[in-house]
Protein backbone atom coordinates (compact mmCIF):
# COMPACT_ATOMS: atom_id res chain seq x y z
CA UNK A 1 0.00 0.00 0.00
CA UNK A 2 1.46 3.67 -0.98
CA UNK A 3 1.70 6.16 1.94
CA UNK A 4 2.29 9.94 1.02
CA UNK A 5 3.08 12.40 3.72
CA UNK A 6 2.52 15.72 3.83
CA UNK A 7 4.30 18.71 5.84
CA UNK A 8 2.52 21.80 6.12
CA UNK A 9 2.79 24.86 8.62
CA UNK A 10 -0.90 25.40 9.50
CA UNK A 11 -4.07 24.04 9.71
CA UNK A 12 -5.81 24.97 6.50
CA UNK A 13 -2.86 24.34 4.50
CA UNK A 14 -3.43 20.78 3.58
CA UNK A 15 -6.97 22.03 2.34
CA UNK A 16 -6.22 24.78 0.27
CA UNK A 17 -2.64 22.72 -1.35
CA UNK A 18 -3.38 19.62 -1.68
CA UNK A 19 -7.29 18.83 -0.25
CA UNK A 20 -8.40 17.08 -3.85
CA UNK A 21 -5.21 14.84 -4.04
CA UNK A 22 -5.84 13.59 -0.37
CA UNK A 23 -8.81 13.05 -0.82
CA UNK A 24 -8.15 11.24 -4.20
CA UNK A 25 -5.51 9.17 -2.28
CA UNK A 26 -7.95 7.98 0.39
CA UNK A 27 -10.36 6.22 -1.72
CA UNK A 28 -8.04 5.04 -3.94
CA UNK A 29 -6.75 3.22 -0.35
CA UNK A 30 -3.77 4.33 0.21
CA UNK A 31 -2.23 5.81 3.61
CA UNK A 32 -2.21 9.61 4.38
CA UNK A 33 0.12 11.14 6.78
CA UNK A 34 0.07 15.51 7.57
CA UNK A 35 2.24 16.91 9.56
CA UNK A 36 1.13 20.04 10.55
CA UNK A 37 4.25 22.41 12.47
CA UNK A 38 1.83 24.84 14.24
CA UNK A 39 -1.42 25.11 15.32
CA UNK A 40 -1.89 28.81 13.86
CA UNK A 41 -2.26 30.85 16.87
CA UNK A 42 -1.59 34.05 15.60
CA UNK A 43 -4.42 33.40 12.75
CA UNK A 44 -7.64 35.18 12.44
CA UNK A 45 -10.58 33.70 14.42
CA UNK A 46 -13.05 34.90 11.89
CA UNK A 47 -16.87 35.18 13.48
CA UNK A 48 -15.64 33.06 17.18
CA UNK A 49 -14.67 35.43 20.52
CA UNK A 50 -11.57 33.41 21.55
CA UNK A 51 -9.71 35.32 24.39
CA UNK A 52 -6.62 33.50 23.98
CA UNK A 53 -3.90 32.61 21.18
CA UNK A 54 -4.26 29.24 23.35
CA UNK A 55 -7.77 28.81 22.85
CA UNK A 56 -7.65 30.20 19.34
CA UNK A 57 -4.73 27.09 18.85
CA UNK A 58 -7.15 24.52 19.95
CA UNK A 59 -10.44 25.35 18.37
CA UNK A 60 -7.94 25.62 14.91
CA UNK A 61 -6.72 21.91 15.71
CA UNK A 62 -10.38 20.81 16.06
CA UNK A 63 -10.62 22.58 12.47
CA UNK A 64 -7.81 20.73 11.24
CA UNK A 65 -9.38 17.12 12.94
CA UNK A 66 -12.60 17.93 10.95
CA UNK A 67 -11.12 18.66 7.26
CA UNK A 68 -9.49 15.76 8.15
CA UNK A 69 -11.74 13.58 8.30
CA UNK A 70 -13.34 14.86 4.83
CA UNK A 71 -10.10 14.33 3.45
CA UNK A 72 -9.53 10.85 4.91
CA UNK A 73 -6.04 11.57 6.45
CA UNK A 74 -5.14 8.26 8.02
CA UNK A 75 -2.50 9.99 10.12
CA UNK A 76 -2.60 13.08 11.60
CA UNK A 77 0.48 14.76 14.03
CA UNK A 78 0.35 18.28 15.21
CA UNK A 79 4.17 19.79 16.03
CA UNK A 80 2.78 22.61 17.94
CA UNK A 81 5.73 24.69 17.05
CA UNK A 82 5.37 28.47 17.42
CA UNK A 83 3.27 30.19 15.16
CA UNK A 84 4.83 32.84 12.85
CA UNK A 85 8.38 32.17 14.65
CA UNK A 86 9.46 28.80 12.04
CA UNK A 87 11.97 31.17 10.57
CA UNK A 88 14.05 31.34 14.18
CA UNK A 89 13.27 28.00 15.13
CA UNK A 90 17.12 25.92 14.42
CA UNK A 91 15.95 24.08 11.51
CA UNK A 92 18.14 20.86 12.33
CA UNK A 93 16.11 20.37 14.87
CA UNK A 94 12.69 20.61 12.77
CA UNK A 95 14.48 18.54 10.36
CA UNK A 96 15.43 15.74 12.80
CA UNK A 97 11.84 15.64 14.11
CA UNK A 98 10.62 15.20 10.88
CA UNK A 99 13.04 12.98 9.48
CA UNK A 100 12.28 10.40 12.45
CA UNK A 101 8.98 10.42 11.47
CA UNK A 102 9.94 9.64 7.61
CA UNK A 103 12.24 6.81 9.26
CA UNK A 104 9.16 5.27 11.29
CA UNK A 105 6.42 5.39 8.41
CA UNK A 106 8.93 5.13 5.47
CA UNK A 107 6.74 6.95 3.35
CA UNK A 108 6.56 6.76 -0.40
CA UNK A 109 6.25 10.57 -1.21
CA UNK A 110 6.88 13.55 0.75
CA UNK A 111 5.24 16.57 0.03
CA UNK A 112 5.68 20.08 1.58
CA UNK A 113 5.85 23.70 0.33
CA UNK A 114 8.52 25.22 -2.40
CA UNK A 115 11.03 27.89 -1.72
CA UNK A 116 9.03 30.95 -1.36
CA UNK A 117 6.45 29.09 0.36
CA UNK A 118 3.89 29.99 -2.54
CA UNK A 119 2.49 32.93 -0.13
CA UNK A 120 5.64 33.85 0.62
CA UNK A 121 5.14 33.35 4.21
CA UNK A 122 8.31 33.00 6.54
CA UNK A 123 6.66 29.81 8.16
CA UNK A 124 6.14 28.62 4.95
CA UNK A 125 9.25 28.51 3.34
CA UNK A 126 11.22 27.41 6.75
CA UNK A 127 9.07 24.09 6.67
CA UNK A 128 10.51 23.51 2.95
CA UNK A 129 14.13 24.20 4.07
CA UNK A 130 13.47 21.58 6.78
CA UNK A 131 11.92 19.21 5.30
CA UNK A 132 14.03 19.05 2.28
CA UNK A 133 16.57 18.34 4.66
CA UNK A 134 14.57 15.63 6.48
CA UNK A 135 14.31 13.44 3.54
CA UNK A 136 17.93 13.66 3.15
CA UNK A 137 18.55 12.78 6.41
CA UNK A 138 16.07 10.22 6.52
CA UNK A 139 17.98 8.56 2.78
CA UNK A 140 21.01 8.09 5.65
CA UNK A 141 19.07 5.79 7.63
CA UNK A 142 16.42 3.98 5.86
CA UNK A 143 18.29 1.14 2.59
CA UNK A 144 17.99 2.68 -0.90
CA UNK A 145 14.02 1.05 -1.51
CA UNK A 146 12.47 2.91 1.03
CA UNK A 147 13.64 6.41 0.10
CA UNK A 148 10.90 8.77 -0.92
CA UNK A 149 10.27 10.89 -3.34
CA UNK A 150 10.27 15.12 -2.74
CA UNK A 151 7.70 17.16 -4.11
CA UNK A 152 7.18 20.54 -4.15
CA UNK A 153 3.00 21.95 -4.20
CA UNK A 154 2.19 24.43 -5.94
CA UNK A 155 -1.01 26.87 -6.29
CA UNK A 156 -0.90 28.94 -9.80
CA UNK A 157 -4.16 30.35 -9.17
CA UNK A 158 -4.07 31.18 -5.84
CA UNK A 159 -4.19 34.98 -6.45
CA UNK A 160 -6.42 34.97 -8.82
CA UNK A 161 -9.60 36.64 -6.99
CA UNK A 162 -7.00 38.43 -4.92
CA UNK A 163 -6.34 42.31 -5.00
CA UNK A 164 -2.34 41.43 -4.53
CA UNK A 165 -0.18 38.96 -5.96
CA UNK A 166 2.06 36.65 -4.98
CA UNK A 167 6.07 36.02 -5.65
CA UNK A 168 7.16 34.57 -8.57
CA UNK A 169 7.17 30.64 -8.93
CA UNK A 170 10.36 29.53 -7.22
CA UNK A 171 10.27 26.44 -9.49
CA UNK A 172 8.20 25.20 -12.77
CA UNK A 173 5.26 22.66 -12.51
CA UNK A 174 6.38 19.12 -13.65
CA UNK A 175 3.22 17.29 -12.64
CA UNK A 176 -0.81 18.10 -11.72
CA UNK A 177 -3.27 16.03 -9.94
CA UNK A 178 -6.98 15.60 -11.56
CA UNK A 179 -9.05 16.17 -8.47
CA UNK A 180 -11.91 16.42 -10.54
CA UNK A 181 -14.40 14.16 -8.84
CA UNK A 182 -13.21 15.33 -5.33
CA UNK A 183 -13.92 19.13 -5.49
CA UNK A 184 -16.95 18.71 -3.46
CA UNK A 185 -14.35 16.97 -0.95
CA UNK A 186 -11.92 19.69 -0.94
CA UNK A 187 -14.35 22.14 -0.44
CA UNK A 188 -15.76 20.87 2.67
CA UNK A 189 -12.12 20.73 4.26
CA UNK A 190 -12.03 24.27 3.75
CA UNK A 191 -15.16 24.97 4.95
CA UNK A 192 -14.46 23.04 7.79
CA UNK A 193 -12.01 25.53 8.73
CA UNK A 194 -14.23 28.16 9.53
CA UNK A 195 -11.98 30.46 11.58
CA UNK A 196 -10.31 31.19 8.54
CA UNK A 197 -12.91 32.58 6.77
CA UNK A 198 -11.12 35.52 5.20
CA UNK A 199 -8.42 33.77 3.79
CA UNK A 200 -10.79 31.02 2.04
CA UNK A 201 -12.74 34.09 0.43
CA UNK A 202 -9.73 35.52 -0.79
CA UNK A 203 -8.82 32.22 -2.71
CA UNK A 204 -12.07 30.25 -3.43
CA UNK A 205 -14.58 33.00 -2.77
CA UNK A 206 -18.27 31.44 -2.53
CA UNK A 207 -16.56 27.88 -0.90
CA UNK A 208 -17.55 28.97 2.47
CA UNK A 209 -21.26 29.42 1.38
CA UNK A 210 -20.97 26.21 -0.32
CA UNK A 211 -20.29 27.17 -3.71
CA UNK A 212 -17.29 24.80 -4.96
CA UNK A 213 -17.47 26.20 -8.89
CA UNK A 214 -14.29 28.32 -8.44
CA UNK A 215 -12.11 24.95 -7.28
CA UNK A 216 -10.00 24.22 -9.82
CA UNK A 217 -9.88 20.68 -11.51
CA UNK A 218 -6.08 20.00 -10.99
CA UNK A 219 -3.09 20.47 -8.41
CA UNK A 220 0.37 21.19 -8.85
CA UNK A 221 3.46 19.60 -8.16
CA UNK A 222 6.84 19.73 -8.65
CA UNK A 223 9.32 16.95 -8.33
CA UNK A 224 12.22 18.28 -7.16
CA UNK A 225 14.64 14.37 -5.36
CA UNK A 226 14.20 10.92 -6.39
CA UNK A 227 16.65 7.88 -5.93
CA UNK A 228 18.40 9.87 -3.24
CA UNK A 229 19.49 12.35 -5.81
CA UNK A 230 18.23 16.12 -6.96
CA UNK A 231 16.19 16.13 -9.79
CA UNK A 232 16.16 19.39 -11.65
CA UNK A 233 12.88 20.70 -12.50
CA UNK A 234 11.97 21.71 -16.01
CA UNK A 235 9.32 23.12 -17.09
CA UNK A 236 7.17 20.79 -19.64
CA UNK A 237 7.17 22.14 -23.35
CA UNK A 238 3.51 20.36 -24.23
CA UNK A 239 1.21 21.12 -21.19
CA UNK A 240 1.85 19.79 -17.99
CA UNK A 241 0.83 16.35 -17.96
CA UNK A 242 -1.62 14.62 -15.48
CA UNK A 243 0.40 12.24 -13.12
CA UNK A 244 -1.17 9.52 -10.81
CA UNK A 245 0.53 8.30 -7.29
Amino acid sequence: MKRLMFVFPHPDDESFACGGTLAKCSEAGQETCLICVTSGCRGRSGPFALDSREALARHREQELAKAAHFLGITRLELYRYPDGGLAEVDPRELAGRLASAIVEWKPHVVVTFPPDGVTGHPDHIAVCRATGMAVEQAEQVLPPDDWPDLYFVSIPHYYDHCPDKGPAPAVPITGKVDITRYRDRKGEALRAHQSQVYSVNRAYPGVMEGDYGVIGCYEYYTLVRSGGRPVKPVAPENGIPVMEW
